[in-house]
């Protein structure tokens, strides 16, 4: 049985118990403290009310009884601390008390606040820490079926909105179930008879709030499900703007927002209708209930006097500071079904596992010493009806470049994916001297590959951070060597601060060649023996290309490189060609083999080059 949101919440809670025992400490003692004031006000405005003889006498009257009711040694013993010989000590008296005992509370307050604080914020740290480390756990396939918007919103808006609801709740959670517990066992203590009917609140209103937050659940929901469509738009607009102009759609984009926004707006409308009601439905019936208590209470008092005028006092201050935390609580309630909500997105992605993982006693590969080779492979992306790869069968030996050439969709990208485990063949096998690599660690098998592709990745760092990426404690002078061999060390000296210019979000300062020569360098600097070319100067003009061509060339010396071309003049030089057609192998071997006879190779040949 799946374990629910609110349990697994408390399990990340319960690993920070020190401070919530000392939290749970303080709440405790600041409603003792605060039930004191409360007695305390009474006695004083009781002290003001009535004669002061009055209550020497009644204090006597207490102190002969043989058998005392609880209520009876309370006013003893607070009396004992407060009442003296005169009305005016005694009024400063209660004062003092009053000053020390609200000190005490507030004090009390701030260590059970500051601790709780310690312990959500800590929470979310760790939520958050922990669902972005599950990204990077998460296999490609899944993010090919997600959007990077809607991911990006439960790691940043639904967990703020935890953050938000487990604020409130855990600053009332912990203290207000205390406060009503002890002040209902005050009231009972004053009047057994008016704290029964008092009780009558309790089962009410928790019948109003459950109906209610159950509702706000679903309601909630739906709220950050559509929140995360939103931010997804947002995302993908802007990365787009430029076809957004170019075809100039402003208008529909806009529109088409909107009516996201107006669907957004709707259902937190919806969701803070009932949020909003549950509070004033149940205050409403606690008042009613409070009008009856002072009917029958005066009642008690002036007619059958079973209780006295200061009992009465106190059980009315008790009752109406009852309000404040059964209020509190049925916000707690509300926000606490608001924050699942979001939990439940962040568990659910927090359940899914990788279909990329280690097996059990999974070896360390460090080189690749002799061949790679693919054993039958074939792939399929989902249905295993649509087959990308068919039945591939081919070896490459150390130190060899192996070409993938073939029209779009034949299935030569997928078919590099496999090799550093992005996916996983639907059946055969690839092996590395040997060695099937679903038997080797997967970190091991990456670190072996270096890899270019036609889209560029640069992050919104230093050129020196963005050439270094994934290796530490490398010198500047090893970053200038990989940018010298690139092609690259020229213009990076232009650039404004030269290798610490920051280059924006994905590059943008820099032209496709720019990017692709510091692509180049950084792996250069990880000097992987196994090298993987997608495509890596198609999108280029021809003065870029050369440039980076030369770069590859440098990369490719002395290593094992798969090089998937769209330009056949870059491929001449191969030590074999494959090509592909439907995710199959139909032709093989060498540049001046495959040109001279009739082929997909030699009609791709003359489509290029016009022969």
């Amino acid at each position: 049985m799946k374990e629910s949101s609110l349990k697994r919440l408390f399990r990340f809670v319960l690993a920070h118990w020190p401070f919530l025992i000392m939290s749970t400490l303080a709440a405790f003692f600041f409603v003792i403290f605060n039930s004191a004031s409360i007695w305390i006000t009474a006695t004083m405005i009781n002290n003001i009310l009535i004669d002061f003889n009055e209550m020497l006498v009644e204090n006597q009257r207490l102190s002969s009884l043989s058998e005392l009711t609880m209520n009876d040694r309370l006013k003893l013993f607070s009396n004992s601390l407060l009442l003296k010989d005169t009305a005016i000590s005694t009024v400063s008296a209660v004062c003092v008390a009053l000053i020390v005992v609200f000190s005490a509370k507030n004090i009390s307050l701030y260590i059970k606040n500051i601790t709780l604080s310690i312990v959500q914020y800590r929470l979310i740290r760790d939520l958050r820490n922990k669902l972005y480390s599950h990204f990077h756990y998460l296999s490609l396939s899944y993010f090919n079926k997600n959007k990077s918007g809607e991911l990006t919103a439960v790691l940043v808006n639904d967990i703020d909105n935890m953050r938000n609801s487990l604020s409130i709740m855990f600053q009332k959670l912990f203290v207000e179930p205390i406060n009503i517990i002890i002040l209902m066992s005050l009231l009972f203590i004053v009047s057994t008879k008016l704290a029964l009917i008092a009780l009558l609140i309790i089962p009410v209103s928790g019948i109003i709030i459950f109906g209610i937050s159950h509702s706000i659940r679903r309601r909630s929901a739906r709220s950050q499900a559509q929140l995360a469509g939103m931010t997804s738009m947002i995302a993908e607009t802007i990365g787009s703007m430029r076809i957004v102009k170019a075809f100039a759609t402003k208008g529909f984009e806009i529109n088409r927002f909107a009516k996201e926004t107006q669907k957004y707006y709707k259902l937190m409308l919806r969701r803070d209708r009932l949020r909003f009601v549950s509070s004033p439905v149940s205050e409403t019936f606690g008042a009613t209930i409070a009008a009856l208590l002072l009917w029958v209470g005066a009642r008690d008092v002036l007619v059958i006097e079973s209780i006295s005028s200061e009992d009465f006092l106190r059980f009315i201050l008790l009752l109406f500071s009852l309000f404040q935390p059964l209020k509190n609580l049925t916000n707690v309630v509300n926000e606490l079904q608001n924050g699942l909500a979001s939990a439940d997105r962040v568990f659910t992605i927090m359940d899914i596992k990788s279909d990329i993982q280690d097996v059990d006693n999974a070896v360390e590969v460090n080189d690749l010493k002799n061949t790679l080779s693919f054993e039958n492979v074939s792939f399929s992306y989902g249905d295993e009806k649509d087959i990308v790869l068919n039945n591939i069968n081919f070896q490459i030996n150390k130190g060899e470049i192996l070409a993938l050439v073939g029209p779009s969709g034949a299935g030569k990208s997928t078919l590099v994916d496999l090799i550093p485990r992005f996916y996983d063949a639907l059946s055969g096998s690839i092996k590395i001297d040997g060695k099937d690599i679903k038997k080797l660690k997967i970190n091991s098998l990456r670190s072996l590959m270096g890899i270019v592709t036609q889209e560029t990745f640069l992050f919104d760092d230093s050129v020196k951070a963005n050439i270094a990426y994934g290796v530490e404690n490398i010198s500047d002078d090893k970053i200038k060597d990989a940018a010298i061999a690139a092609n690259a060390h020229e213009f990076i000296k232009e650039l404004p601060d030269g290798y610490n210019t920051i280059i924006g979000e994905r590059g943008v300062s820099l032209s496709g060649g720019q990017k692709q020569r510091i692509a180049i360098a950084r792996a250069i600097v990880k000097n992987p023996p196994i090298l993987i070319l997608d495509e890596a100067t198609s999108s280029l003009d021809s003065e870029s290309e050369k440039h980076v061509q030369s770069a590859i060339e440098n990369l490719m010396s002395e290593r094992t490189v798969f090089v998937i071309a769209h330009r056949l003049s870059t491929v001449h030089n191969a030590n074999k060609i494959l090509v592909l057609e439907n995710g199959q192998i139909v032709q093989e071997g060498k540049h001046d083999e495959l040109v001279n006879i009739d082929g997909l190779y030699k009609q791709l040949h003359k489509m290029q080059f016009r022969t």
